[in-house]
Formats: C-alpha cells, structure tokens, sequence
C-alpha cells in the first residue's frame, strides 16, 4: 500500500541509495553501495562550484568484501562527487572495519571507528543498507547450498554434518529474535523463549 496523497508539492532533494550483492569468483562475496544527492536548483558548492540541477552533490561508493561468516576481509570508499575538495581524504579510514562480523552490534562498532568526524556522514550511512544487502545476497544462497547438500546426505545414507555456530541473522531484527517463533524454528538451539508445554513434556 504506497502512501497516502499528499499536499500540493515541489520537488526540491533526492537522495538515491543503490546497493547490490555479487558471488566472487574466489569465494568471497562484494557487496557495493552507491549514494548520490540531486537537486532540483541551481547550487552553488563551497568549494567546487555551481553544480546545476540533476548534477550530484554527493555521489559515492562503498565495496564490501566478505566471508560466508559476514567477516569484512576488504573495504574500499571512494568519493567522486563532494561539495569540499577535501571530503574525500578520510576514505582510507574504512579500512578500519576489515575483521568486523556483520551480525548484532554492527551498527556500533561501525560507529566506534567511523562516527563524528572520524570519517564521512554519507560513506558511513551506506553501511547499513549495504548490511543489510549483504543478509540478503549470502544468507539465502548459503542455505539453500546447505539444504541441497542435507538433501543429498540423506538420500546417501549420510549422517548430516553439526551445524554452524551462532547464525549471523541471529538477534539482526525482531523476526530474528532468540525468543521468537522463526529461531525456535530455524535454531531451535539458539532459543531462549519460553517452552512450549505439550512439546516439553513429550520430549520428557
């Protein structure tokens, strides 16, 4: 459902957010995202002159490089596009989250290293969408490998390997909290709401 008609308007500022995941050839997984800033006037920048309606203010980029673990192994920051010349000189900084896991806390470590003026507003606002990307471009793949593989197991004879430590999802948003229906379902060893009664006692 979109929403709700609005008062007569002008546009005046968009803002775009474009992310997207990839396979690596080697294993790894990139996942990249783009922020551009668009205006409908005339503006002029303190540095870098008129930029005319339609040109970005903003225009720049992050690379991701990851593990099946959601372990950052790469970064890479680029500004093309700033009102200041200098914006773009902190980009070495995002080197600082190579060893990060994306998983629950991601957002404060990545202020830890990244926040105020450590670092770029914008460059650092990418990272949530890119996240977020990343669970949607890995997790599903990686599961649908590991049901196909304890499909093949079990049509083998094969006793299924353990599975995989604390899963990244876990505790990410409230369809993935360690007390809600879907971990009890998909962890059930991970779970830490309340026991069903009539499951409790059937397993006694």
């Amino acid at each position: 459902m979109p929403l709700s008609p609005s008062a007569d308007r002008e546009p005046i500022h968009t803002r775009r957010i474009t992310c997207r995941g990839y396979r690596r050839a080697d294993g790894l997984w990139d996942v990249e995202g783009q922020l551009t800033d668009v205006k409908t006037y005339d503006f002029q920048t303190e540095e870098c002159g008129l930029r005319e309606p339609g040109d970005p203010i903003h225009e720049m980029w992050v690379r991701l490089t990851l593990d099946d673990d959601f372990i950052v192994r790469g970064v890479e920051a680029v500004t093309d596009k700033s009102p200041y010349l200098s914006c773009g000189v902190v980009t070495s900084k995002f080197q600082s989250l190579v060893g990060l896991t994306i998983r629950s806390g991601w957002t404060r470590a990545v202020k830890e290293r990244l926040g105020g003026p450590q670092a770029c507003t914008h460059l650092v606002e990418l990272l949530g969408p890119i996240a977020t990307t990343a669970f949607q471009t890995i997790y599903p793949v990686l599961a649908r490998e590991q049901a196909d593989r304890a499909r093949q197991d079990r049509a083998a004879g094969r006793t299924a390997p353990p599975r995989r430590g604390r899963p990244a999802l876990l505790n990410m948003c409230h369809i993935f909290a360690s007390d809600g229906p879907v971990t009890r379902d998909l962890w059930p060893e991970h779970y830490t709401g309340p026991v069903d009664a009539p499951a409790a006692e059937a397993a006694e």
